[in-house]
């Protein structure tokens, strides 16, 4: 175990230090949602989650090979066009992350609707550290102190925001997340 860990924390290792991190938070939270919820009556609220992770995850994954491809070709990078790298890393990465807080938020809105005050104040609560999980995720891949400060602000401000105005979410993120939704077996 001492050299496995020797390895994995090695500064040649750091970005898949960093997915797995984030890889290991998002199961961790995902499991602990699952216990929390499971006396509350609401676990399908986790199972909604989990999806959407596995999704934002997909999405995230995608969005950053599509714009690694297009800094390639218009030679962006960290070095000579240093503004144009960070602008387009904060845009891409802000744009997912308000895509997550967009399909939290009318999750937990669904749930929290019938429920008592005490068990919408959880279910809320959780859908805030799930805005933070995403932030975590979405800082595995755009790893800069900045990204990660304002994806981590970004994503509670933009849950908090779509959670008191949720035809916002819905308006700019709907169309993805019925074509997605057209895909889902159950």
């Amino acid at each position: 175990m001492g050299q496995f860990s020797k390895w994995l924390l090695h500064k040649d290792q750091k970005e898949f230090f960093d997915y797995l991190f984030a890889l290991v938070v998002n199961i961790v939270f995902v499991a602990l949602i699952v216990l929390l919820l499971w006396p509350l009556g609401r676990v399908n609220m986790a199972v909604r989650l989990a999806k959407g992770y596995w999704m934002f995850w997909t999405v995230l994954i995608a969005t950053s090979a599509v714009l690694a491809l297009v800094q390639s070709y218009f030679r962006i990078d960290l070095y000579e066009h240093y503004n144009a790298y960070v602008i387009s890393g904060l845009a891409v990465g802000g744009i997912v992350q308000i895509g997550w807080s967009a399909f939290a938020a009318p999750v937990v809105r669904s749930f929290a609707a019938n429920a008592s005050f005490w068990v919408a104040i959880v279910l809320y609560g959780v859908g805030v550290v799930s805005a933070y999980v995403a932030s975590v995720i979405a800082g595995s891949y755009y790893s800069g102190g900045l990204y990660r400060m304002v994806n981590s602000a970004l994503a509670i401000l933009s849950f908090v925001v779509f959670s008191l105005w949720p035809s916002a979410g819905l308006a700019i993120y709907g169309w993805f997340f019925r074509f997605i939704a057209s895909f889902d077996p159950f």
